[in-house]
């Protein structure tokens, strides 16, 4: 079982930042590949970016590419979401999830998620 616990949500005006974190707990950190999704009201969940589990490789929604970048601390046992010039369309509620794969990850099979972070944008 792998806990986590996603923080750092919040209300931000168009063009600010935030950085969401999730942290890990239970089984060891760095033999998962780690997810974040978000899911805006009335929409289905949607892939956000994933990392590998060294952090040598990422992947990114092409709606984000160039404005988040996901990072994570394997000695802090923790996933990282720098989110950089907001839009309102990027509100939503963020989970990150964790996998033994990045195809797992991607589709939002992950059997491990977190309960999520309410990001607001305003315009």
């Amino acid at each position: 079982q792998v806990q986590l616990v996603e923080s750092g949500g919040g209300l931000v005006q168009a063009g600010g930042s935030l950085k969401l974190s999730c942290a890990a707990s239970g089984r060891t950190f760095s033999n998962y590949v780690m997810g974040w999704f978000r899911q805006a009201p009335g929409k289905e969940r949607a892939f956000v970016a994933a990392i590998n589990r060294s952090g040598g490789s990422t992947i990114y929604a092409d709606s984000v590419k160039g404005r988040f970048t996901i990072s994570r601390d394997n000695a802090k046992n923790t996933v990282y979401l720098q989110m950089n010039s907001l839009k309102p369309e990027d509100t939503a509620v963020y989970s990150c999830a964790a996998a033994n794969s990045i195809a797992v990850v991607t589709s939002g099979s992950s059997n491990y998620w977190g309960q999520g972070t309410q990001v607001t944008v305003s315009s």
